[in-house]
């Protein structure tokens, strides 16, 4: 009977290691699929998108300065990028009539980056949308035409500010590759952190004086990555193929 017993027992303890090497395995594949579920996103309702499938959109956050903007806009233009998507804070904009005709003249796109510059997770619903009703009568001014698309000034947003922007007709666009830039983390560095990108990512970059270093880094970034996919703007992508969405709480 002992003998017997001991059996039994090294089964049970074949058994339970089993149970636990598959226990442990469906926690693996759990939390990698975790990673790939779309954040940012209002279940059956409005969606933010910060990934497309097909080709690369280099964006170009722009809210402030006076410097760095012209100079960043001649560099895609001398490395034959005519596809790129600027978003423009309506207050820049405002100041800056010649340069947003020029954005406009070379095919490049605009989208909105607010009025002024200020978190709008901070903000209450009517504020939100003053500041969006703004920034559109400034481009409406400007004779900017057909804009669908909203960057949330600093990048914060939550389901309320994806509602409201539907409502006005807008499209949230986030990001999939962050180049921190505006850190001036170092030419190498911003080129790096950009090299990152693959087929169907969306690239932000900065235009604003606090990206120091960006104009020096936008030709080896372009060299790195002509060739993992076409240079379009974010409404290209979202035309030409599925885009990824994102879960806000």
């Amino acid at each position: 009977m002992n003998f017997i017993y001991v059996l039994n027992g090294k089964k049970i303890k074949n058994t339970l290691l089993i149970v636990l090497i598959s226990f442990f395995t469906a926690v693996l594949l759990f939390t990698q699929n975790i990673v790939h579920i779309p954040v940012f996103s209002v279940k059956d309702g409005p969606k933010a998108i910060y990934k497309g499938e097909n080709g690369i959109a280099l964006t170009f956050d722009l809210g402030w300065g006076d410097e760095r903007a012209e100079p960043i806009i001649e560099t895609l233009i001398k490395n034959n990028i005519n596809r790129a998507t600027f978003f423009l804070s309506g207050s820049w904009a405002e100041r800056h009539p010649d340069l947003v005709k020029k954005i406009v003249e070379n095919k490049f796109e605009i989208g909105i980056l607010g009025y002024s510059y200020t978190d709008y997770t901070s903000l209450e619903n009517s504020e939100i949308r003053k500041d969006i009703q703004k920034a559109q009568a400034v481009f409406k001014k400007l004779q900017v035409k057909d804009i669908k698309l909203l960057r949330a000034p600093t990048g914060h947003f939550d389901k309320r500010v994806i509602q409201i922007a539907n409502q006005y007709g807008l499209t949230i666009v986030h990001w999939s590759v962050n180049t921190n830039d505006w850190k001036n983390p170092g030419v190498n560095k911003i080129i790096e952190n950009g090299s990152k990108a693959r087929n169907g990512d969306i690239i932000l970059l900065h235009a604003s004086d606090s990206a120091k270093q960006t104009k020096k880094a936008l030709p080896d970034l372009i060299q790195r990555i002509k060739d993992k996919g076409d240079f379009v703007t974010v409404s290209d992508m979202m035309t030409n193929g599925k885009v990824h969405t994102t879960l806000v709480p």
